[in-house]
């Protein structure tokens, strides 16, 4: 039993979910190979991009489809190595100071191949905001603004809830189960978006069996994330380039978090949408709108 279903056969559905009623921009899947693996990622047009956007733990590319979609802006969605179409690594590390050093090796590959612009704004979700912090500071130039999105430096045991969703079943009877499972952890969005991303997040096997697509889900208790919050505070105070905060309001961080980014990044805004941690799946016509207003041209 399989299900062929074309990954982008959602999207005029994501974009009646936010309101657009114009024809659907051109996008496309591209890959490279960055040296310690393949990475792969969705070229949203007309490009080269200004905006690059990486994706939370367990996530893929295709969370950001309705954010772009209301916010018709040119976009580069990576697939986190271990997520989506991108390469599983051998180690399972998945820390943001062994990622980085693979997207920006990727993102340069793909400047030169005219997709993405040299001095973008990269805006992470989560475990994607802090790799997109060790981005900006390993390739000087490659990043000019950093926008995360419900995630700083965090002390270990900060995020129990997502943690407890990734320590779920590695194999599910039926994507409606996994459906099931995260709409009790209040993730997705509702339930047609939920369906959608899961549909797009997981394959069947041959037996019927449903399976995530991401590394984390097999690795257990093996997969390695090193976050370390006094490294990743040390790299963020040491971008010099802008840095902003997009907060959920039911989300990780709390004012107290996101007032100590101002403090280490003087200058850094910091906006709260009334979302849980996925925004971008939450509340995408709002994220859209936030980004807009915080990127300014580099949306346009």
């Amino acid at each position: 039993m399989t299900d062929e279903r074309d990954e982008f056969s959602f999207l005029p559905d994501d974009a009646r979910d936010v309101g657009r009623t114009d024809p659907l921009p051109e996008v496309r899947r591209v890959e490279v190979d960055a040296g310690d693996g393949r990475v792969s990622a969705l070229a949203w047009g007309p490009l080269p991009a200004r905006v690059v956007l990486l994706h939370g733990a367990a996530l893929n590319a295709h969370t950001w489809d309705a954010t772009v979609l209301a916010g018709g802006f040119a976009a580069l969605a990576l697939d986190l190595p271990g997520h989506g179409d991108s390469a599983w690594r051998d180690d399972g590390d998945y820390g943001p100071e062994t990622l980085g050093p693979v997207v920006a090796r990727a993102l340069d590959r793909w400047v030169s191949h005219g997709l993405v612009e040299r001095g973008a704004t990269l805006v992470g979700q989560s475990l994607g905001g802090l790799i997109g912090a060790v981005v900006a500071a390993y390739d000087p130039g490659l990043v000019a603004h950093l926008v995360l999105v419900d995630i700083l430096p965090l002390p270990p045991g900060a995020a129990r809830e997502v943690e407890a969703f990734l320590a779920g079943p590695a194999e599910f009877a039926s994507r409606d189960e996994i459906v099931a499972r995260a709409l009790a952890f209040g993730l997705g969005g509702g339930r047609d978006r939920l369906e959608r991303g899961v549909h797009l997040n997981t394959r069947v096997r041959p037996d019927g069996t449903v399976v995530w697509k991401h590394h984390l889900a097999t690795l257990g208790g093996r997969a390695v994330l090193r976050l370390d919050a006094d490294t990743l505070w040390t790299t963020i105070e040491g971008l010099g380039i802008p840095v902003d905060l997009v907060r959920a309001g039911r989300g990780l961080l709390t004012a107290e978090a996101a007032a100590e980014l101002t403090r280490r990044s003087p200058g850094a805004r910091a906006v709260v949408v009334d979302a849980g941690h996925n925004i971008q799946e939450d509340a995408p016509v709002e994220l859209a709108g936030v980004l807009t207003e915080l990127i300014g041209r580099d949306v346009s």
